[in-house]
């Protein structure tokens, strides 16, 4: 863990409050002690609920580096990354997360996603997002999943 880059994260956050109105995260992918990307969160400037800090800076790293994997990378981020962007971390194999306030922290401002933590660990038929497996084919009888397995090995 490296306080340089997390110093960063909390300078680009606090940057994008006071400089661009935003809201207060700032995140920093390393790799091998070189930043790789920067990203603040720009949901009220882009009105896309996805455009946190971390997904800022994985998007911009992956388009830099042409590839959607990020193994070995560390994030550093100004607040807790939430379940989005926790996952994203896990899906394109960054090794470890660093985050200077807690969701604790964040809760006196309206800035916790403790809440939405809670709700993703209750079993998917308790939570209150309802959610309903209904299997299906195309209409050529073949799924989704079968078409990319066809696909890639023709490719590979």
């Amino acid at each position: 863990m490296n306080k340089d880059y997390l110093r960063m994260a909390v300078g680009l956050a606090r940057n994008n409050v006071v400089e661009r109105g935003g809201r207060p995260f700032g995140a920093v992918l390393v790799k091998d002690g070189q930043v790789l990307a920067t990203g603040v969160n720009e949901i009220l400037a882009t009105h896309d609920p996805s455009t946190h800090a971390e997904m800022q800076a994985i998007r911009a790293a992956t388009a830099a580096q042409q590839n959607p994997r990020l193994d070995g990378c560390e994030m550093y981020a100004s607040g807790q990354p939430c379940p989005m962007c926790l996952s994203l971390m896990h899906m394109v194999g960054i090794k470890a997360a660093y985050f200077a306030a807690s969701n604790a922290d964040g809760e006196p401002y309206g800035l916790s996603t403790a809440r939405i933590y809670a709700e993703m660990a209750k079993p998917i038929e308790q939570q209150s997002l309802r959610m309903s497996y209904q299997p299906l084919k195309g209409e050529d009888g073949e799924s989704p999943y079968e078409a990319w397995q066809r696909v890639s090995q023709k490719k590979g």
